[in-house]
């Protein structure tokens, strides 16, 4: 029967034609986002012309962050992502957890959509902050399904145009530095201890290349392609953000850029063809490329756990030709279009995921140390082995990472707030041990080796 023919519905039938390079835009695009805009004004806020070294120490975290993944992906094809590494190594009963842990804190799209209609109503003053965000999560979910190749494509541009952006934003702040611009009072304003504070919320800006992990049923080669592109990525840009931090720093006395957007920077020293430039190219691609990571990797997850039996098979099936899965992105539409079109309080929704992220962290943690014992030979003829004491000593420094940072976010929280995450993981939890005890629950072994 040819494929046209077929009911494809397996994370085995998606197309598996992704290169080193796709994935590289993934991962560049995914981790350029709006913070560098954002967030860059509050680090020179916190450490002064220091920024710059604290983004390299923010990349160094953010990759220690996400070891796990880089570890854990260079052992095996994971065909549904995260999903697939929590069924492996955790065992099947969790898969469910994960599942609808992550289904709903897929909340991240709307608020990807209205942070680009925020950069874009500048330049289009006519248009409604709701009718931007909608009309460019349409777009990118319309692209998305007529295939991988159709996504590749728009995020390889995408990502083009940003890093150039960035770049002329760059080039052209370099030449014009402040003389005093080496004043050691200018550095490290607030000592040791507002590096540090700059370099984790560095860290952040540095974050993202981790979706690159749910692509692994569509790369052509993930175990040596993903690790690497996670690891380059991260590196990469955090070296491009401290070049960045140079200028944004080092123009303007540190008083004027302390807690402000990096457009009073671009505003002082492009022209105005490179201001409008460094605003499209770098404000909008960087949330476009990151949205649209987002719309392609959402529904990997989701599409093994219908193939298991957590949820009905039939919302996994894909288009013959482009083999996405049409209805599952189609849900997922739904999960942006709502809260955007009904003014839901996005702010209140994303402050529900603070602590239900810090469990799937947790999770993919106890994967890793699991690995060893769970695909030994794999594990040894990995590139990127490490003796298993280090492995070990890893696992522990990013578990206590975890749990102080979660527990310091969750007491944050109003006290409403923090029953509504509790809500949110005892929900997930229930659901994984009622459904998987309903024997409809057939978990596949969903990784594959090379």
């Amino acid at each position: 029967m040819s494929d046209n023919k077929k009911n494809l519905s397996s994370t085995k039938d998606l197309k598996r034609v992704l290169g080193f390079w796709d994935l590289m835009a993934v991962g560049v695009g995914s981790i350029i986002g709006s913070g560098i805009m954002s967030l860059t004004g509050w680090g020179i806020d916190e450490t002064g012309r220091s920024v710059c070294i604290a983004f390299v120490i923010g990349g160094i975290i953010a990759v220690l962050a996400r070891s796990p993944q880089i570890f854990l992906n260079s052992v095996a094809r994971f065909r549904g992502g995260d999903y697939s590494m929590v069924g492996t190594f955790l065992g099947p009963r969790w898969t469910g957890t994960y599942s609808m842990i992550a289904l709903l804190t897929s909340v991240t799209l709307c608020m990807y959509a209205l942070s680009f209609a925020d950069y874009a109503m500048p330049f289009l003053p006519n248009v409604s902050r709701k009718v931007i965000a909608l009309s460019i999560l349409t777009f990118l979910f319309i692209t998305n399904t007529f295939g991988i190749n159709a996504f590749s494509k728009i995020q390889n541009a995408a990502v083009v145009i940003l890093v150039i952006s960035l770049t002329a934003f760059t080039a052209v702040g370099l030449t014009k530095l402040d003389g005093n611009y080496f004043e050691p009072t200018q550095f490290m304003t607030h000592g040791a201890v507002g590096l540090w504070q700059a370099s984790v919320l560095m860290s952040y800006t540095c974050d993202g290349a981790q979706y690159v992990t749910q692509m692994s049923g569509e790369a052509k080669n993930p175990t040596r392609d993903i690790p690497r592109v996670m690891l380059f990525s991260t590196l990469g840009v955090s070296l491009f953000y401290g070049l960045i931090g140079v200028v944004a720093s080092g123009v303007l006395p540190v008083a004027e850029v302390a807690g402000k957007p990096m457009t009073v920077v671009a505003s002082a020293i492009l022209s105005k063809p490179l201001y409008y430039l460094f605003c499209i190219g770098g404000g909008w691609m960087a949330l476009l490329t990151t949205l649209n990571s987002s719309i392609a990797t959402c529904t990997k997850p989701l599409m093994q756990a219908c193939n298991d039996g957590w949820y009905p098979r039939s919302l996994a099936r894909l288009h013959p030709k482009y083999r996405t899965p049409l209805i599952l992105l189609g849900f997922y539409y739904v999960i942006g279009f709502v809260p955007i079109a009904f003014g839901i309080d996005i702010d209140i929704i994303s402050n529900i995921t603070i602590t239900v992220g810090a469990i799937t962290k947790t999770m993919i943690v106890l994967c890793l140390w699991n690995m060893p014992k769970v695909l030994p030979d794999a594990w040894n003829k990995s590139n990127f082995h490490i003796s298993n004491g280090a492995l070990k000593a890893l696992c522990i420094v990013d578990l206590l990472v975890i749990v102080v940072s979660g527990v310091t976010s969750s007491f944050k929280l109003p006290l409403p707030l923090l029953m509504a995450n509790l809500g949110v993981v005892a929900f997930a939890f229930l659901f994984g041990s009622i459904r998987f005890r309903s024997g409809k629950v057939q978990v596949e072994e969903s990784y594959e080796l090379s």
